[in-house]
């Protein structure tokens, strides 16, 4: 493959700009990571010391093997949503390794509304059974959840995507063979003691580790009985008599130390194995993305630039280089994994739609993970355009994109805007992964473009009713709340609050993220095309 050949003056001034602006951007995601991990009351933090728990980030750091990476999803979910404290949505959550092998672990944070479920919590727990389903990772879960928070409980329990798809799920995950661990650590309550008993081995912790549908207020008031928490739904309850749990642990340490040897003990499971070769970082350092990306998503860039600082020995075997040049396609290496990529470098048009579906099929058949790199505001539109096909061949892209079925990775790194988010593999397409940077913005449309359209129909209107042009006070009184609204619900931080993403990354992480994500999508079979391809229009 040959070497991408860096034109990136890093002396300019337009780079230095750059670079502030993006380092100002990586400062206040810092913060945010931060907050959303260690915000939390005193009251909180005291009342699980008095109870004998150890913090969430503490049972993670026992549990995952020293000097290991963790590939945390959805790290700032919740993020200003109800009252701006439901942290992480309650949930400390992703890839790790335990005894040498990767593990989706997911962590209840009781100093987070004493670990009750909001319907933001649910959809984070459908999203972290959709990896383990789709990457078939073992799933260890650390519960002490209160169940449903009860005042929005008409948001988390009826629906197809609500609480009870939890527990559906993990029925699908038991028939697939997906092992699935849980550790008692706390009140296990109502939806909370289904997501523990549905799990194929369960350790419980003495003196604060309870199962129960219904706890000692509820069975008071429906029964008239006075019970104890632990004489409810202890250790020695579920460990000696009803036989729910396996294991019984004195304390949470105790609990994830034989969680561990649980692990140890699972069947050995090769993974699917690529045509893998021996990793080589980029010759240029990825820092040098701060300077590369625009500060200004509508000032354009090589995305070849961006390549080169992501792949193995910046080597780069490009595709169809001198046909549909608005979008790069290309075959490389990500630690040592073989990828093709498609990244934007301007609008789709029709050549660029028709060469990227031909891409995709090249690298399903040969087997090759696919990697878009989403800055794209959508397909070229026009009279001459819709002659030439753009809408068929457009269909073509989505519908490859679509029906591929090796692993897809997408990284927003700039503008992810209407139809071109789908072609490009956004949400909807289902990449086994999906990270955002933090200068990335997302919607139907930019702001500005979207109250142009709404002028343009307002002054039609007008003009169909014999009214005269809306004039530039009216004009600027009507473009600058969407733009607003734009600016608002197209940034990085409200789109990974809702979970529409994995997280915002660090660009200059972009690869070890790529990788790891690579390497935990590998311990499912690399393809399942039992349905072959779609239709595409001629």
């Amino acid at each position: 493959m040959d070497i991408i050949e860096s034109r990136v003056d890093i002396n300019s001034e337009e780079y230095a700009k750059n670079k502030e602006a993006m380092t100002t951007l990586l400062q206040d995601l810092e913060k945010e990571l931060k907050k959303a991990m260690e915000d939390r009351s005193e009251k909180a933090r005291n009342r699980l010391k008095e109870s004998g728990k150890i913090p969430a980030k503490r049972k993670l750091d026992l549990l995952l093997d020293k000097n290991t990476p963790f590939l945390e999803i959805g790290a700032l979910v919740g993020k200003d949503l109800y009252d701006g404290k439901v942290h992480k949505a309650g949930l400390i959550a992703g890839i790790g390794i335990v005894e040498g092998r990767e593990v989706f672990v997911s962590i209840n944070d009781a100093t987070i509304k004493g670990g009750a479920g909001y319907p933001i919590s649910v959809k984070k727990g459908l999203r972290c059974q959709t990896i383990c389903m789709e990457n078939r990772l073992p799933n260890i879960s650390l519960i002490d959840s209160a169940g449903a928070y009860l005042p929005l409980q008409s948001e988390i329990f009826p629906d197809l995507d609500g609480g009870g798809r939890l527990f559906y799920n993990q029925a699908m995950k038991s028939k697939m063979g997906i092992p699935q661990i849980a550790a008692v650590m706390g009140l296990c309550t109502a939806g909370g003691a289904y997501g523990v008993a549905m799990c194929d081995e369960i350790v419980h912790v003495k003196g604060h580790g309870a199962i129960f549908l219904g706890g000692p207020p509820l069975v008071r008031a429906a029964t008239g009985e006075e019970v104890t928490a632990d004489e409810l739904g202890g250790a020695q309850v579920h460990c000696y008599e009803s036989g729910v749990s396996d294991y019984i642990a004195e304390d949470d340490e105790d609990a994830i130390r034989i969680i561990r040897n649980i692990v140890r003990n699972l069947p050995a499971k090769e993974k699917t194995k690529l045509n893998r070769i021996q990793p080589e970082p980029p010759l240029y350092d990825p820092k040098e993305i701060y300077g590369i990306v625009s500060r200004d998503l509508a000032v354009p860039y090589d995305c070849r630039e961006v390549i080169a600082r992501i792949v193995d020995g910046s080597r780069f075997l490009e595709f169809k280089e001198h046909y549909g040049s608005t979008l790069v396609c290309g075959y490389a290496h990500i630690h040592g994994y073989p990828v093709g990529i498609l990244a934007n470098n301007g609008i789709l048009f029709s050549e660029s739609a028709l060469k990227a579906t031909q891409f995709i099929q090249l690298c399903d058949k040969k087997e090759i993970p696919l990697v878009f790199l989403q800055n794209i505001n959508g397909f070229i539109i026009g009279k001459a355009y819709e002659q030439g096909g753009i809408t068929k061949n457009g269909h073509k892209m989505v519908n490859a994109v679509s029906t591929a079925s090796v692993p897809k990775f997408t990284v927003l790194v700039g503008a992810s805007f209407g139809a071109g988010n789908y072609a490009m593999c956004g949400r909807a397409y289902s990449p086994r992964f999906l990270w955002m940077w933090p200068n990335s913005k997302i919607g139907v449309m930019g702001g500005p473009q979207a109250a142009d359209v709404l002028v343009k129909i307002t002054n039609d209107q007008n003009t169909r009713l014999g009214k005269p042009d809306l004039t530039a006070e009216e004009v600027n009184f009507l473009k600058q709340p969407i733009i607003n609204a734009a600016e608002k619900e197209g940034n990085a931080y409200y789109s990974t609050a809702r979970m529409w993403d994995d997280g915002i990354i660090d660009p200059a992480r972009t690869r070890d993220i790529l990788g790891m994500s690579i390497s935990a999508s590998l311990n499912a079979p690399i393809r399942d095309d039992i349905y072959g391809h779609g239709i595409f229009r001629m």
